[in-house]
């Protein structure tokens, strides 16, 4: 008898599904491309994201920031500077998507 292969979700695509929890927290155009930026520097400030993530608008980039450090994968540190001056980086658990997100690369590499 073998054994019973796991689904990627138990309850396709409700509440409870971890691949729609993952795909709501970094899916869209940008958020793996900013997680990609921000994984290469380190830490990197605002305009910096801007001019590496070619084709967002100010908007999509304030937004999807906002939404990863709410999501807990992102950290904004401000120092009160003038000009003020605004530095992101990933946190711990971002850091522990890396290797998934290197994984889908590869695939992506190989199948597409």
């Amino acid at each position: 008898m073998s054994e019973k292969k796991e689904p990627l979700c138990e309850d396709i695509a409700g509440e409870g599904c971890g691949l729609k929890k993952v795909l709501n927290i970094v899916g869209g155009k940008w958020k793996i491309m900013i997680l990609c930026v921000i994984d290469n520097n380190e830490i990197v400030r605002y305009g910096d994201l801007r001019k590496e993530v070619f084709g967002i608008t100010n908007t999509m980039l304030s937004q999807s920031l906002k939404e990863l450090e709410h999501d807990g994968l992102v950290t904004r540190t401000q120092y009160d500077e003038m000009p003020v001056r605004v530095e992101y980086s990933l946190t711990d658990k971002a850091k522990t998507l890396i290797p998934i997100l290197l994984k889908l690369k590869k695939w992506g590499e190989e199948n597409v």
